[in-house]
């Protein structure tokens, strides 16, 4: 009976279970003076490239590129259209605090208690979090400013990274939001640089609103439009589009997050393609007047 060289080689790996390659570096330290060294590390390559071309068809395909891994939310976050239940579901987004501390106006966001604990439904979470992207998006668009507010530690890398995303009309605010920024704009960056720059932002969006219903206040007063990750101990009406999730779950602000500044970033883009083709249009009608006179 003749043996096709792959069959013959599994069966040999098969009959001996316990024998060991040789690593890299294994290889790297052995000393290869003579040709018969030369012919048996060409060998033991052959024979390790063979065996996992045939036990690769019976494994797994997962690998680090294609499975999810916990960075993914801060690095690399979900479009909005690519967003689901899920998602949120592994983030945490659904943990509310103890049902004594349920806010009567969060009773149309609750799905109902476990174990004490207040479960946020997540099926008015995914339609208000598409909801406030598209809005992210039409302002971005419009080349409207956008500022990210999360003023807590483990919040700082997560408003940077969206702020980033979008690119120079979004900005952050990780440290501390200064009470009079908005309100007392003249006295904080001067009359000449109030009147000149855009000081007051088209769109402001909490991570974690409670401890800055002082910014949530101005950001009302100067009728700038707010979004905001709403637990079930928070009155949802402090924010004009709210976000019912786990106010206190890193994971959670990373993906609302990430899903904010993807649509900003796409609201860029569309900005970008319009002008383009204002531009090729104009072009187009004046070599079309030249051509005619």
């Amino acid at each position: 009976m003749i043996l096709r060289p792959r069959t013959r080689l599994l069966l040999t790996a098969l009959q001996n279970p316990h024998r060991s390659f040789t690593s890299v570096s294994e290889v790297s330290q052995r000393k290869l003076t003579t040709q018969d060294d030369w012919t048996a590390l060409q060998a033991e390559r052959a024979q390790r490239t063979a065996l996992i071309d045939i036990f690769s068809k019976f494994g797994s395909t997962q690998n680090r590129d294609n499975t999810w891994q916990p960075h993914h939310s801060l690095h690399r976050p979900t479009p909005p259209r690519d967003l689901t239940l899920s998602a949120l579901l592994a983030a945490g987004a659904h943990l509310g605090h103890h049902k004594s501390l349920l806010n009567p106006n969060f009773i149309p966001y609750a799905y109902g208690t476990r174990a004490g604990i207040t479960v946020i439904d997540l099926d008015r979470t995914l339609p208000l979090l598409r909801r406030a992207a598209s809005l992210v998006r039409a302002i971005a668009s419009l080349d409207g400013t956008i500022v990210f507010v999360g003023t807590r530690t483990d919040l700082r890398p997560t408003v940077l990274k969206a702020a980033r995303r979008i690119g120079p009309q979004a900005y952050h605010v990780g440290e501390k939001w200064l009470p009079g920024t908005l309100t007392n704009k003249v006295h904080f960056f001067g009359p000449e640089v109030s009147r000149s720059e855009r000081v007051v932002p088209d769109l402001v969006i909490f991570l974690n609103p409670i401890p800055n219903l002082h910014a949530i206040r101005e950001c009302a007063i100067e009728h700038v439009p707010t979004i905001g990750i709403v637990d079930s101990n928070v009155d949802p009406r402090i924010v004009m589009y709210p976000i019912p999730a786990n106010d206190e779950s890193t994971r959670t602000a990373e993906l609302i997050a990430g899903v904010l500044s993807i649509a900003g970033r796409e609201g860029v883009e569309m900005a970008a393609e319009q002008a383009q083709k204002r531009a090729q249009s104009a072009h187009s009608i004046a070599k079309h007047r030249t051509l005619k006179v």
